[in-house]
């Protein structure tokens, strides 16, 4: 049976997204939380509370996360009705352009899953460059809005892989530009000094928020919000699938969350190992890394594919950025250990390339 001719163009022509375990002594290439569970949190599982939460795992879960919402919105300073649990942004994001369609429309470099989902699902998608600083590139940007009249508008920011915030005054005159729906992704915003676009929900209907657990030490759980007008809400929620978000996930994520300064702690230290980082990387011949507002750094390098190499086979595990932003790796800020770990492999790579010239 010839099953390509089953399959439908848009999927055909689909490159799926690549997520690789390759073996290595410190993994630094996927943006997450070098810090596990907490021995708080732990023993909470541990405890009579926690044996019953596992006993139970024979009845479905919480279908609207009811518990966990009401410790995210009271955490996030808005009503539990204005949150949609997600398995994931990435389920999120799947949600959104199935209720909206499309065009969509999002800047590029930036997270991917925009561009594949919207092919997935068969909705055109507009990527539009950014400029040369990393930031939206307003004549294009507002040009190609004008011309395909997005219903979706994705905008990372800190923005992945890039590191940077776009200009707050830039994605104002795109939310006020048209009649698009602006979805803003905060995935990384724990790590920015802006605090966000929460506090303007209630100032536009059409702006649309998401977070995620993933990067402050969750990523296992696959636990995403999308915040927004209980109307748009709604509207959202009639495509999710019931029970999207398992028993343990919830159970472990509320734990977390109600134990808030442990998590701002183990943020405070990525951000602080994220400036050590960046100086380190600096005052290195080749190596220039870009500012970032995220849990990773992304710096340009010659010979990136040895570079990269190199680093592995000293066991530290990079992103390699090629075919994305050509010339540049992508490093996630680890524990202070896993730091001067990549930072001695990076000067022994640096320098004996150097050599061999």
């Amino acid at each position: 049976m010839e099953i390509e001719k089953f399959v439908r163009p848009n999927i055909k022509s689909l490159t799926p997204y690549q997520a690789k375990e390759i073996p290595c002594r410190v993994k630094l290439d996927a943006n997450e939380s070098p810090y596990g569970l907490s021995r708080q949190v732990l023993a909470v599982l541990s405890s009579r509370k926690g044996r019953d939460l596992f006993l139970r795992v024979n009845r479905y879960p919480d279908p609207e996360a009811g518990s966990l919402k009401k410790v995210i919105a009271a955490n996030l300073k808005i009503r539990p009705e204005n949150l949609l649990q997600g398995n994931g942004s990435d389920e999120l994001i799947y949600y959104l352009i199935t209720t909206f369609g499309g065009p969509v429309l999002f800047p590029t470099p930036t997270f991917s899953m925009y561009g594949i989902i919207a092919q997935a699902i068969g909705e055109e998608k507009v990527g539009v460059p950014l400029d040369e600083e990393f930031d939206l590139d307003m004549k294009r940007m507002l040009r190609e809005i004008r011309l395909n009249k997005p219903k979706l508008i994705f905008l990372s920011t800190p923005n992945n892989p890039t590191g940077n915030c776009f200009s707050s005054d830039r994605i104002l005159r795109i939310i006020e530009s048209g009649s698009s729906i602006v979805v803003v992704d905060e995935a990384y915003q724990p790590f920015a000094s802006e605090k966000g676009f929460i506090p303007l929900l209630r100032d536009y209907e059409n702006l649309l928020i998401m977070r995620t657990l993933s990067k402050i030490g969750l990523a296992g759980l696959r636990a995403g919000f999308l915040i927004g007008s209980q109307k748009i809400i709604n509207e959202v929620n009639k495509v999710r699938l019931p029970f999207n978000l398992n028993s343990l996930s919830q159970a472990i994520a509320e734990e977390v969350m109600k134990r808030g300064d442990i998590l701002k702690r183990n943020i405070k230290s990525v951000i602080s190992e994220r400036g050590k980082l960046f100086r380190e990387m600096s005052e290195m011949d080749g190596i220039k890394p870009y500012p970032s507002e995220a849990n990773f750094i992304m710096f340009r390098t010659a010979a990136t594919d040895a570079i990269y190499e190199g680093l592995l086979n000293k066991g530290v595990l990079v992103r390699n950025m090629k075919g994305v932003v050509d010339g540049c790796l992508r490093v996630t800020v680890g524990t202070p250990e896993e730091n001067r770990t990549f930072i001695a492999a990076l000067k022994r790579v640096v320098s004996n390339r150097g050599r061999k010239k």
